[in-house]
């Protein structure tokens, strides 16, 4: 008698995961591949990237060396990286890059490009032609940018980035609820203050800058939290110094870079070297509502998060309640849940309980979510 294998869920959960390994046996997981991105970007196996992160050269078309007003010269872009023999030429190369991130990335996959002014808008433009949808624009307006020194234009004082997911009805990858606990609970806006890489950050070698554009892990640590989850790829087509590598370790993501300059490849290697992963628990994020287990705030109550007796007001404290020991509360001659007394009491149609009663913990005030947080957290492990 033949056996027949039913796909019950465990069965289906196990396809899956098999099928997963599979795919990541096939990627160079933590390496650096050498030589032109495009080239290396062919050998990576079609619809296995999470996340494509892009800092292309910039093709700034310098007519000559840049000197500040005492004749010191300014360390600027002048790598043959950097170098275009025209737009066209230019525009090609870009096509070229393009089209390999949008056949390795996942259908779920993102893909996020900075440029300057000199080529953001057309690599932005040749992503639309090829099929990607834009999410959003975010400005990295530096906090400390290089200065204007001919005083003949504008301080360039900030950076584009292009966040696009593979269509205009793909699904993507955004962890809004940690992107608002990063922003002191409110929404992330698309505009970011960040400064410039400098300082210990800066690699240097023999007092001289390693990368002329050196980004900060503090851009791509939001980027990375924003957009991925632990565990994903990441791929890096135009690698540098490894900041990419550098923070996709940190926050538990996997990494694949793509680097031609072989300085670069070692100053990348040491760098990641040194970089230390977080631990588990401190990879946990807040979730969104449609991700978090539903918790009730009576579980909190009897699980002492949030005790009997505790009183709870708003974050402007023009009204407060106290907790009884069922989890409603009480206020005056008012009784209610969480959400239905702080509704009755603004005289609103509704209102999130969560986010608007605020309590004393740990001599802090926080709203009671991050208790609901503590406890999702206490019962996961």
């Amino acid at each position: 008698m033949a056996t027949v294998l039913l796909n019950t869920p465990s069965r289906v959960e196990e396809k899956k995961r098999e099928t997963k390994i599979e795919v990541r046996k096939d990627l160079p997981i933590g390496q650096i591949l050498d030589g032109d991105c495009i080239a290396a970007m062919r050998t990576i196996p079609a619809n296995s990237i999470d996340m494509v992160f892009a800092d292309p050269p910039y093709n700034l078309q310098l007519g000559g060396d840049l000197s500040r007003p005492d004749g010191s010269a300014v360390d600027a872009v002048t790598d043959d990286w950097d170098k275009f023999d025209s737009f066209a030429a230019y525009d090609a190369f870009t096509k070229g890059w393009l089209a390999e991130a949008r056949r390795i990335l996942k259908p779920n996959g993102s893909l996020w490009v900075i440029g300057s002014y000199h080529n953001i808008f057309r690599v932005g433009t040749a992503m639309q032609d090829a099929g990607f949808w834009v999410l959003n624009d975010i400005i990295w307006r530096k906090s400390n940018p290089m200065p204007n020194f001919k005083g003949t234009r504008f301080t360039n004082a900030h950076e584009t980035l292009i966040w696009a997911s593979m269509g205009e009805k793909a699904k993507y990858t955004f962890n809004y609820r940690a992107m608002k606990t990063l922003n002191d609970e409110l929404q992330m806006r698309s505009d970011w203050v960040l400064p410039i890489c400098n300082g210990q950050e800066r690699l240097k070698k023999g007092g001289t800058k390693v990368h002329p554009t050196q980004k900060p892990e503090s851009l791509l640590y939001r980027v990375m939290l924003a957009t991925t989850n632990p565990g994903d790829v990441v791929l890096d087509p135009f690698f540098g110094t490894g900041t990419t590598g550098a923070v996709a370790k940190r926050l538990g993501r996997d990494w694949i870079g793509c680097e031609r300059e072989g300085n670069y490849r070692e100053a990348a290697l040491e760098r990641i070297e040194m970089a230390l992963p977080l631990d588990e628990s401190a990879l946990k994020t807040m979730q969104s509502k449609r991700q978090a287990p539903r918790v009730a705030f009576g579980s909190l109550v009897e699980n002492g998060y949030v005790p009997a007796g505790t009183k709870l007001f708003d974050k402007k404290r023009r009204y407060s309640a106290e907790v009884r020991a069922d989890g409603s509360l009480v206020s005056g001659k008012e009784t209610g849940s969480i959400h239905g007394l702080g509704a009755s009491l603004q005289g609103a149609p509704s209102c999130n309980g969560w986010t608007f009663w605020h309590m004393e913990a740990g001599g802090q005030v926080q709203p009671i979510d991050a208790q609901r947080q503590l406890y999702i957290l206490a019962t996961e492990d």
